[in-house]
């Protein structure tokens, strides 16, 4: 089972109160955080890595910085994301993001193609209730086994979008550790850090495209299965580095 199965089976743990129509509030009045890694924001919840003490957490901090409100994400050999549970139909999600500091000082490089090097300052990732008769036998049977582990109903298909200046803009692939996360690469090498960037993604389309070898030919956005939950979140543990970042303003439009 991998680090990434283990940790989305947790998503859908407690009562998160959303709706196809609600925000994903992470934008206007903000309260002070709780704790080294969970703060206090509607909806949303911390999610790490069970079972692994030895990990320590992303800390997650409500803020400002120039000006903007949002969440600052800070890794130091570290993991953790925020999920909100949120059930809908897949469409335009935008926010707002800026990286501070790229993971630096590790103990290797940072590299999105190897299980050793999956660490990522930035991410924003949307969950879908994909049908499991779609999902390749082996992955499926793997899958199968992480639900019965967990008692959690684990996604069969996450699309995240990163800020990695590793690799280029656009670039797109699949998670090293499971192909049910597959991966866009928004802001890449010469992006600009420390100043804030607007993201706009047709969530729908990008389902079809990274995920279209596994829907029927012709398949068209109208017919791709509903969003479950949405992520944002940060991790280090692989490189054992440091980064800082921010996300804001996150909403469907």
């Amino acid at each position: 089972m991998t680090r990434h199965l283990v940790a989305l089976a947790f998503v859908g743990v407690g009562a998160l109160s959303a709706n196809a129509t609600s925000p994903l509030p992470l934008s206007g009045a903000l309260s002070p955080f709780t704790s080294q890694h969970s703060a206090t924001a509607p909806g949303w919840r911390f999610v790490g890595l069970p079972n692994k003490p030895e990990v320590s957490a992303t800390r997650f901090d409500l803020g400002q910085v120039d000006g903007v409100a949002g969440v600052q994400m800070r890794t130091d050999n570290s993991y953790g994301t925020w999920a909100h549970e949120w059930r809908g139909t897949a469409g335009i999600l935008q926010w707002r993001w800026r990286l501070d500091q790229a993971l630096s000082g590790g103990q290797r490089p940072a590299d999105l193609r190897r299980k050793d090097g999956d660490d990522i300052a930035l991410k924003v990732c949307v969950m879908f209730d994909h049908a499991l008769d779609r999902v390749p036998f082996g992955e499926r049977t793997l899958l199968r086994v992480a639900r019965a582990v967990t008692g959690e109903n684990l996604p069969a298909a996450t699309v995240c979008y990163l800020w990695d200046p590793l690799q280029t803009s656009s670039t797109s692939a699949a998670n090293p550790y499971s192909r049910r996360v597959r991966y866009v690469v928004v802001q890449g090498s010469g992006a600009p850090e420390q100043q804030w960037l607007s993201v706009s993604r047709d969530v729908a389309q990008d389902f079809l495209v990274l995920f279209g070898d596994e829907l029927p030919a012709g398949s068209t956005t109208a017919a791709l299965p509903p969003v479950s939950a949405v992520v944002i979140g940060a991790d280090s543990d692989n490189t054992q580095a440091r980064s800082s970042g921010w996300i804001a303003q996150l909403r469907w439009r």
